[in-house]
């Protein structure tokens, strides 16, 4: 889906700066919540984690730049408005903060022994998990990264929204319960167990803001029933 593609060359300007200020964050949060725990760069898992998460990640920026700009200036907004959601968001940053920080542990202290083939695996699954996040973002230019209604959104049924109501969550428990893993530690997903339940709590949220103030929403919760997982809930 493309929509709201024409933007002034000041904005597209203001976008790619942000977008640079982001892309130097990255290696700012490996250093400090993984090797600075692991003590050392010599971490393969890591480089090829930031690899796989890399690459996908440049094509996605430059397609959507080039095709629909306004879903990447959604995706950068991160002030919620919803009082609950704020709650949840400071939640799953301790979360995740736990469940990078962790590996670095598990890195130095030699925790975890995970074979090199489980790695590569688990890579796998973070590489089709973002693929598949991709594709949600393509169908659903709307689909910011916080919970809100903006004018002249519309409902979206088509693609992977045509299976469960919220398919950019599943994507991301997915790839979130592979990431330890791909980090090398057992350890690590320990608290990442406790984020399908933070999301439970945020779509719950979620839904009830959407069936209020968008328009459709709910003929589309009766035709599409499963939020997250198909057949389950």
């Amino acid at each position: 889906m493309e929509t709201d593609t024409l933007i002034q060359p000041a904005m597209m300007k203001s976008l790619k700066r942000k977008i640079a200020a982001r892309a130097v964050l990255l290696p700012v949060f490996i250093g400090l919540f993984i090797l600075l725990p692991a003590g050392t760069f010599i971490f393969w898992q890591v480089y090829v984690y930031v690899a796989v998460l890399l690459g996908p990640l440049i094509l996605v920026v430059s397609y959507f730049l080039k095709h629909d700009p306004m879903f990447l200036e959604r995706r950068l907004k991160t002030k919620e408005r919803e009082p609950q959601q704020k709650k949840i968001v400071l939640i799953t940053t301790f979360i995740f903060i736990l469940g990078y920080t962790i590996p670095g542990f598990d890195h130095r202290f030699g925790w975890s022994d995970i074979p090199p083939g489980l790695v590569v695996i688990a890579d796998l699954l973070v590489l089709l998990s973002y693929i598949f996040i991709a594709l949600v973002f393509k169908a659903n230019s709307y689909a910011s990264r916080v919970v809100e209604v903006e004018e002249n959104q519309t409902v979206i049924s088509t693609g992977p929204y045509s299976f469960v109501r919220h398919p950019m969550y599943l994507g991301n428990i997915i790839m979130t319960m592979a990431t330890p893993v791909a980090l090398g530690s057992y350890w690590g997903l320990i608290p990442f167990l406790s984020l399908p339940v933070a999301l439970v709590l945020r779509i719950l949220n979620e839904e009830k803001v959407l069936r209020e103030q968008l328009p459709g929403y709910n003929e589309y919760c009766s035709k599409v029933k499963y939020r997250l997982i198909p057949y389950v809930w």
